[in-house]
């Protein structure tokens, strides 16, 4: 059955306004503003949602029709006329409104998630009790909008988007130090990092959300600059002349410092971000600073047994100085 929706009708007389000098919209433009308000400002909280700020007559006030007669209509004059001296208003049933998304008839309800509680998981958990307590008739359905659609679309074209960032930064490393070897030792260290980024995701509560892998992202930056300074340090002292675990030991001794204080650098400047505790912005702190972490601590090791064990076969393939050249029978 189907509910009228009730409507509110000034019943404005335009020539009693004009008599009085208010200009043409006056009395509608004063009647929205106590009745329904005027945005002024936006307010964000502190997980980065905003909300508009309002000005309009408190609701007690606005309750009763009686209450119209207490707002006042400016005239051409700098004077005020009471509202009910220019209209007569009333209520009217109307039709009710159907809303509809891409042609089809919907019903949307809406909520805010509590301070303290995960977006994602608060709206996983809603979904999984609809599905299993609502027996919906046949040409209905529910979808799933707001933060969840957001990141279904943003999330849409990013495995692409990943698998080419992937190649494209391998196939900066090969161009720049000419071996494919070269450039998986310096690549080796993103998995140190990814590990360190969901691992601080799942201990502080946060998910990984779009802003969060915008942060993965930036972390594979940091990781990949951290490592370049390591190898390349030792493949400038193996052309030097040094041996191999002693090239691989002097670059670890020298470019851990810098690399050290790179790493605690960006975790000083992300911590009062992710100390916000924004749903919006922490979890990109978080993540970063997390894959530092592991990153700086796991990669002093893994690193240089990493470029020990891929360039033994190199080092076999060299010939010893001072020995004989074979020579054919």
């Amino acid at each position: 059955m189907s509910i009228d929706r009730t409507d509110l009708d000034l019943g404005l007389d335009e020539g009693k306004a004009a008599a009085l000098g208010a200009s043409a919209g006056a009395a509608r433009r004063v009647a929205r503003l106590a009745l329904s308000g005027e945005e002024t400002a936006r307010f964000r909280d502190p997980d980065g949602d905003d909300y508009p700020v309002r000005v309009r007559l408190p609701m007690s006030a606005r309750n009763e029709l009686s209450a119209l007669s207490n707002i006042y209509v400016p005239t051409a004059g700098g004077e005020a006329a009471p509202l009910g001296a220019v209209s007569s208003p009333e209520f009217r049933s109307s039709p009710a409104r159907i809303t509809r998304y891409e042609r089809q008839r919907t019903v949307t309800v809406t909520s805010q998630v509590q301070t303290g509680y995960l977006t994602s998981a608060v709206t996983e958990e809603a979904s999984r009790t609809l599905t299993a307590r609502l027996q919906l008739p046949p040409g209905y359905r529910i979808s799933l909008g707001g933060q969840a659609e957001a990141q279904s679309e943003s999330f849409a074209g990013l495995g692409a988007a990943v698998l080419i960032a992937i190649f494209g930064i391998l196939a900066v490393l090969v161009l720049e130090f000419g071996k494919f070897k070269t450039a998986l030792v310096v690549a080796g260290v993103i998995p140190l990092g990814l590990f360190g980024a969901v691992a601080a995701l799942w201990i502080t509560g946060n998910s990984l959300s779009f802003t969060a892998t915008i942060g993965l992202i930036a972390l594979i930056g940091i990781e990949i600059k951290n490592s370049i300074l390591l190898v390349d340090f030792t493949e400038q002292l193996r052309r030097d002349g040094v041996p191999l675990r002693e090239a691989i030991e002097r670059a670890g001794e020298v470019r851990f410092l810098p690399v050290l204080l790179t790493s605690v650098t960006a975790f000083l400047g992300l911590m009062p971000l992710a100390l916000e505790r924004s749903g919006l912005y922490s979890p990109l702190a978080i993540a970063i600073m997390g894959g530092l972490v592991t990153s700086t601590l796991l990669s002093r090791v893994a690193t240089p047994v990493t470029y020990w064990l891929l360039s033994r076969g190199e080092l076999r393939a060299e010939p010893r100085v001072g020995a004989p050249l074979p020579h054919a029978a």
